[in-house]
């Protein structure tokens, strides 16, 4: 079975679970890591997430794989927070987290560049915009993007 339309049938089935809960889905992925499927959901939600989110989602997420049985082999469900690097996803991430460090890679250069950091100025017409430097501003197409996260730092 394709690791992506698992992740994709199961995100249809968490998202409106975790929505019921107050949580944000960010991602779901399916994978196999030391000889073991993972099914990995990671969530998030204003003010941080608690060990409970983690458990309540993980109870009706895994009751209703239970029920739908989406993956027809053994796996081990994990449901964690995203993370003070959390991936970013949908344009709203990048709007919702303007004024934070981000880093992204892309599938193919950019400027002659594949990897950017900076500052996260919003999304615009299917862009990113991303400050790098003094006043010196990137857009980056969404469609270029491979991967993207947010970069933690340290409060003063």
């Amino acid at each position: 079975m394709a690791k992506q339309p698992v992740a994709e049938s199961v995100s249809r089935l968490a998202l409106p679970l975790a929505e019921e809960l107050g949580l944000e889905l960010v991602e779901v992925e399916y994978l196999k890591e030391r000889g073991k499927n993972i099914l990995r959901v990671l969530i998030d939600r204003e003010g941080g997430v608690r060990l409970e989110d983690c458990e309540s989602l993980s109870r009706t997420l895994g009751d209703a794989l239970d029920r739908e049985d989406p993956i027809p082999h053994s796996y081990l469900l994990e449901v964690s927070s995203a993370g003070v690097e959390r991936p970013l996803k949908k344009e709203s991430d990048y709007i919702r987290f303007t004024g934070k460090k981000a880093k992204i890679r892309l599938y193919s250069s950019l400027q002659g560049q594949k990897v950017y950091s900076g500052t996260l100025c919003g999304a615009d017409n299917g862009e990113v915009l991303l400050e790098t430097g003094k006043a010196n501003m990137v857009r980056i197409p969404f469609a270029q993007i491979a991967k993207a996260n947010l970069v933690f730092e340290m409060q003063k």
